[in-house]
């Protein structure tokens, strides 16, 4: 009679086993689903910086800014949900690290693109909106127009023979120092200097020399009308200066950057908006990219990858 075996027999495979990786014989889904990850946390905040950075900076700011800002709203909501389902990972014992970090990388692209496409537009487009509705009016004389009769005016070409009055320039220091200079139209007195050429730190000294713009260019005769409402009060505050310094009237003033062609100006001012937002959009691709890379390296470290 045979003697009755209490030990089991060794399992034929296991000695195959050994030494064998143990996610070696893994579906592979869970690096699938990293993989899918490492793509949508590289291209879907570009993707929405992109976007919102493109509607902040330009038409649909100026015609329908609801629409500009409820992208950032959607933005900010898909960073909310990745936290949120991050959070759920953690209360269900998974890993989050993707979820919150996609949580971050979107909350970082939307931030960003609102101050490149809020800034652009404050900077150069809103103002080129604005011109592009005014009207532009030919052979204006300075000396014989008053100011009022010009108040839509965004464009304006002076009549032969307007120049900047130098003699005249005046500046208001408020951090920036503010310059004018009147826009004259010969020698003689005039009943009111409504017209005036305008800049920000071209000029010095307490007697200042007006050096701003295409001011020493003999073929300039026009002006682009300053748009920026921050800046008006400004300008104002100079030109009430020069009214008590020189026993001149300024009833109705009107700002302008004095030049040869505000049509030109206005095609560089464009050129300069989607020269900064393509430059902003390749840069945060790079930094989202090695943010992505950084990531992967970290959670590869944790022997989450």
């Amino acid at each position: 009679m045979e003697a009755y075996n209490t030990f089991q027999a060794e399992d034929p495979n296991k000695a195959l086993l050994e030494g064998v990786p143990a996610n070696a014989f893994s579906s592979g889904k869970h690096r699938r689903l990293n993989l899918v990850a490492i793509v949508l946390n590289i291209f879907v905040p570009w993707i929405t910086f992109c976007v919102i950075s493109w509607a902040l900076s330009y038409w649909p700011h100026y015609k329908v800014p609801v629409l500009a800002w409820l992208l950032v709203v959607i933005g900010l909501a898909i960073s909310a949900w990745s936290a949120y389902l991050a959070y759920q990972c953690v209360h269900n014992e998974q890993d989050p690290k993707w979820y919150a970090f996609f949580s971050v990388v979107m909350l970082l692209a939307v931030l960003l693109a609102i101050w490149v496409g809020d800034g652009n537009y404050r900077t150069y487009m809103e103002a080129l909106f604005d011109l592009n509705n005014m009207n532009a009016y030919p052979n204006v004389d300075p000396s014989d127009q008053p100011g009022q009769q010009l108040m839509d005016a965004g464009r304006v070409y002076f009549s032969e023979g307007t120049s900047l009055d130098l003699r005249k320039g005046m500046s208001f220091k408020n951090h920036e120092t503010y310059c004018v200079a009147p826009i004259v139209n010969g020698k003689d007195q005039q009943p009111s200097y409504d017209f005036w050429a305008v800049g920000i730190d071209c000029c010095e000294g307490q007697d200042p020399e007006f050096r701003c713009g295409e001011y020493n260019n003999v073929h300039s005769r026009a002006g682009l009308r300053l748009m920026r409402a921050d800046e008006r009060p400004f300008f104002r505050l100079a030109v009430q200066q020069a009214e008590a310094a020189y026993n001149i009237r300024a009833e109705h003033p009107m700002f302008f950057y004095w030049l040869q062609d505000p049509v030109l100006k206005m095609t560089l001012w464009a050129e300069a908006a989607w020269r900064f937002l393509a430059v902003s959009t390749l840069c945060h691709f790079v930094f989202n990219f090695f943010c992505v890379a950084g990531a992967v390296v970290v959670f590869s470290k944790m022997g989450t990858y």
